[in-house]
């Protein structure tokens, strides 16, 4: 053996090894230390949905002209009649002077007259008693004016139908109501939400068989097959109610419970509405509507709107209790908000402006409220690790970045403090709710000196955060702005969540 053989022979055992042990560079699975999500967690959609907080409801049709609330069904086509062009236009700026984000006009009630020239029914615009009537397509009209003036907008359609004969018959879904349904998403892709109350039929014209005719809504309406044809054409409209995409909160007063868990069981009958069910497996957040004026839902002579100061007390307890506030605004015979209305919304849209920063069309940001915690110095007991969760993520204005504790911390503390003491109001808190909702318990305390601390709104049930909580640092929300608190620091307590607490917004006003 010479030389060369052997060098090659010793070579060949050391090439060998690093064909099998070749270095691989090391992949973390989760290398920033993402928190795991709580579930149940909400879909993207119901998540934008949830973004838009503040909406109107437009209660209009041909009970606005008949008077009534319900009509039967019988109502001659000819006794809709507006008194001049309506003017859904007028409607979504009046509303977004008000600190709202969109809304849902009412296109058939349960009389089954559906403002649009639809080809399920003659029961229609087609044949209203002037050429205002027969000309203008509100579903149209209302979707043109919400994306010029970028609002969100959707429909209302009542699963029941008190004029159809097919109401109660096979045929009523397939022929009537899905296809109504989508006519109405082929109005625009953008849709946020589809409206169907939870009627289940009754008595009625029914084609001038008369009777009653009642059904089981969840078997009856196919929800599974309207959902999936709706999102079809409308990918992010949330089907409310019957649709099984967001909860009824309740009641028809505005407000929420003020522990409300945007989960339940699906489609449960024996969960508390106002205040959800922390166990619930299903995410099904709460909607609040509510009426602006003091009569019914659509518009009557007479009526009177309440005041700007009872309309901002409904928005703290519906979007500052973890739920959506629908305020319904009716347009009168000649197809807009009467003066009153506007006017009081447009006082409502500065309060909410000069209280609570809320963003409002037409009002300089220099008038907006103050957010005192972004010049405060913000102490956490613990951030978590991964280098994305710093406290100053709290107040950057950014929904998808958080400040959290490890995993296995149930309770954390949050200290702000300011050089001199400020008079304070409101606390607003958000949960980054991709994630769930996790904390379930928390106290408030503040301090004039830096010294002494006392608790605040202790009567007020501080329990549940989730997509946006506001807290009337006084613990009234009836009596809600307050001479305030001289706060030199201010503390927030978490004492127990589900997992890991986590915020991505902090405000102090």
């Amino acid at each position: 053996m010479n030389f060369k053989t052997l060098l090659v022979g010793l070579m060949l055992p050391t090439l060998g090894f690093a064909q099998e042990f070749q270095l691989v560079p090391q992949e973390l699975a989760n290398p920033d230390n993402v928190p795991a999500p709580c579930h149940p967690v909400p879909h993207e959609r119901q998540i934008l949905w949830n973004e838009t907080e503040f909406y109107a409801f437009f209660h209009y049709g041909m009970n606005t002209f008949t008077g009534l609330e319900w009509g039967f069904g019988n109502e001659a086509e000819s006794r809709y009649a507006p008194k001049a062009m309506p003017n859904p236009e007028q409607w979504v700026t009046s509303v977004k002077a008000a600190g709202m984000n969109g809304g849902i006009a009412v296109v058939k009630h349960h009389d089954g007259f559906c403002l649009w020239p639809t080809a399920t029914t003659t029961h229609s615009i087609a044949k209203a008693g002037n050429e205002y009537g027969r000309t203008a397509n509100i579903p149209k009209l209302f979707a043109e004016a919400s994306q010029k003036h970028g609002m969100k907008y959707g429909f209302y359609i009542s699963p029941w139908d008190r004029n159809s004969a097919h109401y109660g018959k096979d045929t009523y879904v397939t022929e009537v109501f899905l296809k109504q349904c989508e006519e109405l998403a082929e109005f625009g892709s953008d849709q946020f939400e589809m409206w169907f109350d939870g009627a289940r039929g009754g008595d009625g014209y029914y084609g001038g068989e008369g009777g009653n005719r009642d059904i089981d809504p969840e078997i009856y309406y196919d929800v599974p097959n309207l959902r999936a044809r709706v999102h079809r054409i409308a990918p992010n409209c949330v089907m409310w109610g019957v649709g099984g995409e967001a909860r009824w909160i309740g009641n028809e007063s505005g407000y929420a419970g003020e522990g409300n868990w945007a989960m339940t069981d699906y489609m449960s009958e024996t969960v508390v509405r106002e205040e959800g069910d922390i166990n619930g497996w299903f995410w099904n957040p709460g909607e609040s509507d509510a009426k602006a004026t003091n009569n019914g839902w659509f518009w009557h002579k007479g009526e009177t709107m309440k005041s700007a100061e009872r309309l901002f007390q409904m928005y703290l307890e519906t979007v500052g209790r973890n739920a959506t506030l629908i305020l319904n605004c009716p347009p009168d015979e000649y197809g807009v908000l009467p003066e009153q209305t506007v006017n009081e919304l447009v006082k409502l849209g500065r309060m909410l402006h000069e209280r609570l920063a809320v963003p409002v069309y037409g009002l300089d940001e220099t008038t907006a409220a103050t957010d005192y915690a972004k010049t405060a110095k913000i102490e956490v007991s613990e951030t978590r690790t991964g280098g994305k969760y710093a406290a100053a993520n709290l107040t950057d204005g950014d929904k998808e970045t958080y400040w959290g504790v490890n995993d296995g911390q149930l309770g954390a503390t949050i200290t702000l403090t300011w050089d001199k003491p400020q008079t304070v109001r409101y606390l607003m808190m958000q949960e980054p709710i991709k994630l769930g909702q996790r904390i379930k318990d928390f106290k408030i305390e503040y301090s004039e000196d830096g010294d002494k601390w006392t608790e605040l709104c202790p009567v007020m049930e501080t329990t549940t955060v989730g997509y946006k909580r506001i807290i009337p640092l006084n613990g009234k929300t009836s009596e809600s702005y307050g001479n305030g608190y001289k706060a030199k620091q201010l503390r927030i307590t978490i004492l127990d969540s589900r997992a890991c607490p986590l915020l991505s917004n902090l405000s102090v006003y």
